[in-house]
């Protein structure tokens, strides 16, 4: 990441990403399409409830995962082995820890987070029978993430896309066998989607152990370091605390559809499930800045911190435009995937109009805030996204969407407060970049 020409290898790095991805997506959206065509739209509705409080709790544990990409990233760019040893092992135990303690959270609040929602009473034991399963499997589902993006910090997005081939091959044979065969509904896809995961988080954790660079993982050596997980958590728990509140207004977002009912819920889940494949290549943008940026900064390489920016910005930008545009044009014919319901796929349609067409601008945000965490600061990209993508999205609904109470009103909420964010996180770049050097440093 540190030497030659930079737009072929933020591809290279890229793209793997994305399509790990984007396989994910697909293997999620067989749980949809099982549910949609051989179960209730009450079903169907019930995982479009949980998905804002399952982000709610999951991304605590996946905003620390990004704190060990960034250290490891760093050592490893530094070369500096021991102590890539120890943020390797000091990431893996915390990951476990973390994945029981909120796994057991999760599930013993869900039925009245889900009642705050105002969740429907027939959609309610649905949702909390998937919540229950799904959680019971964090410590794994969370085991894969972390030994991913260990991988992703030397550089590695290759096995992360195998593991998770074999991952979702498994996943949509057992969602198949689950509900089909066995007449299950929610519960079939909750437990296909955990026993996957597991399955790819036991691939990482072997990978790990057979290597043979610094980034070794030996499970007698599992201890927390706490010089190195306080690094982490100086970047992680920030971006993690980010993503909590996000969820809070996502959950704020969702109860809102709820009003509407569960024909619009299933549509509402229907076109989130769509337009995550433009958000998840997005992110693997995201994810290249943020590699790319933490890499550069271990090795002295400065010179390239802005070229890897306004790069990963036009890559961004490129995949926002064109796969939002498309889903948006083909809306009703992959909508028509999920479910042959004419009033659902309209519902859906509200939604894909104006979230899929201005999605690059949610892709321009997170390329930013992917670089400044890198640079190594994680409060103040919380702090801007919290008050500009947040705390203006929870203003927009209890001001703008009171007094036009439309769905079309409320999906408006996310283009505006992208753009904002995203010009104020441009902002907070120019300011940080003067503190470091132009010029390389020479070893």
């Amino acid at each position: 990441m540190c030497a030659g020409a930079l737009l072929p290898k933020l591809l290279l790095f890229a793209i793997p990403l994305m399509l790990s991805g984007i396989l994910q997506l697909l293997f999620n959206a067989a749980d949809m399409v099982v549910i949609g065509q051989y179960s209730t739209t009450n079903a169907l509705a019930a995982i479009g409830a949980t998905s804002s409080l399952i982000n709610f709790y999951v991304n605590i544990i996946m905003g620390i995962s990004v704190g060990s990409n960034v250290i490891v990233a760093r050592y490893y760019g530094g070369q500096k082995k021991e102590e890539v040893h120890d943020a390797v092992h000091t990431s893996i135990l915390i990951c476990l820890i973390l994945g029981f303690v909120v796994g057991i959270l999760a599930i013993l609040t869900a039925r009245s987070i889900l009642a705050f929602m105002d969740t429907p009473e027939d959609v309610m034991d649905l949702a909390l029978l998937y919540i229950r399963i799904y959680f019971a499997g964090l410590p794994g589902i969370m085991l894969y993430n972390f030994g991913s993006a260990i991988l992703r910090a030397i550089g590695d997005t290759k096995r992360p896309l195998f593991f998770l081939v074999i991952s979702g091959i498994i996943n949509v044979v057992l969602n198949l066998f689950f509900v089909i065969k066995l007449h299950m509904s929610v519960d079939g896809v909750a437990l296909a989607t955990i026993i996957s995961q597991t399955f790819a988080a036991l691939m990482v954790l072997r990978c790990l152990m057979k290597c043979d660079g610094s980034y070794q993982l030996r499970l007698g050596d599992l201890r927390i370091n706490r010089r190195i997980l306080f690094k982490i958590l100086q970047i992680g728990l920030p971006a993690g605390i980010q993503g909590m509140i996000f969820s809070v207004s996502n959950l704020l977002i969702q109860s809102s559809v709820n009003f509407f009912g569960p024909i619009a819920m299933a549509g509402n889940t229907t076109c989130s499930n769509i337009e995550n494949f433009v958000y998840t290549s997005m992110n693997s943008v995201y994810q290249t800045a943020l590699s790319f940026t933490s890499q550069n900064i271990g090795g002295g390489k400065y010179s390239r911190i802005n070229k890897i920016m306004v790069s990963c910005l036009m890559i961004v930008t490129m995949i926002g435009l064109i796969m939002g545009n498309l889903i948006n044009v083909f809306g009703t014919e992959l909508l028509g995937l999920y479910t042959l319901k004419t009033d659902v796929i309209a519902f859906g349609l509200k939604r894909m109009q104006i979230i899929c067409t201005t999605y690059f601008l949610c892709g321009l945000m997170d390329v930013l805030v992917g670089v400044i965490r890198g640079l190594g600061y994680g409060i103040l990209p919380m702090i801007v996204s919290l008050i500009g993508a947040c705390g203006l999205r929870i203003l927009w609904i209890f001001t703008i969407f009171q007094d036009y109470h439309k769905l079309e009103v409320l999906y408006c909420s996310y283009p505006v407060t992208w753009l904002i964010t995203a010009l104020a996180h441009l902002i907070c770049f120019l300011i940080i970049r003067r503190k470091y050097p132009r010029k390389d440093l020479s070893y």
